[in-house]
């Protein structure tokens, strides 16, 4: 994604952009308008509807808590949401809701701007979405475990 972000107001942005999905094949480009901000009690929310060609529409939900433990280790659960406008077999997604992923990832700040964390997430395929996944022999399900660096300069 590359998006443009504008304050709107106190903890909020407006963005607005392009989004790519390269896997699976074939690609799709997005135009993504979305908000994202700081809800009350400190939920990080990220809300984007997203307009493709050939009349393709998408809809994400994203929000997620830091649990601190220390000043440097934080515990950050989250939940994602994607519903689709149409089907699209190409790339294997199903109209109404397509997934939900929850994530539970430990991170470790090293300095503010740099973290490496750990984490495992949970993906459930929904509706037609689950019924292509099967049709080509994956599972409904899924865990991944995740690591990497969280860095913003």
């Amino acid at each position: 994604q590359a998006l443009y972000s504008r304050a709107i107001a106190p903890f909020w942005d407006l963005q607005i952009g392009w989004r790519g999905d390269i896997r699976p094949q074939p690609t799709r480009n997005w135009l993504a308008l979305g908000i994202k901000g700081l809800a009350p009690y400190f939920f990080d929310i990220d809300a984007a509807l997203f307009v493709g060609d050939s009349g393709r529409t998408s809809a994400r939900l994203q929000a997620e808590y830091e649990f601190l433990f220390t000043q440097r280790l934080i515990l950050v659960p989250d939940i994602e949401i994607n519903l689709f406008g149409k089907d699209d077999r190409a790339v294997g997604i199903g109209s109404g809701l397509s997934d939900l992923e929850l994530g539970l990832r430990l991170r470790y700040e090293i300095r503010r701007e740099f973290a490496p964390y750990v984490g495992i997430n949970w993906i459930h395929l929904y509706g037609d979405t689950a019924d292509f996944a099967r049709d080509e022999g994956r599972d409904a399900d899924d865990f991944r475990f995740v690591f990497g660096v969280r860095a913003w300069f």
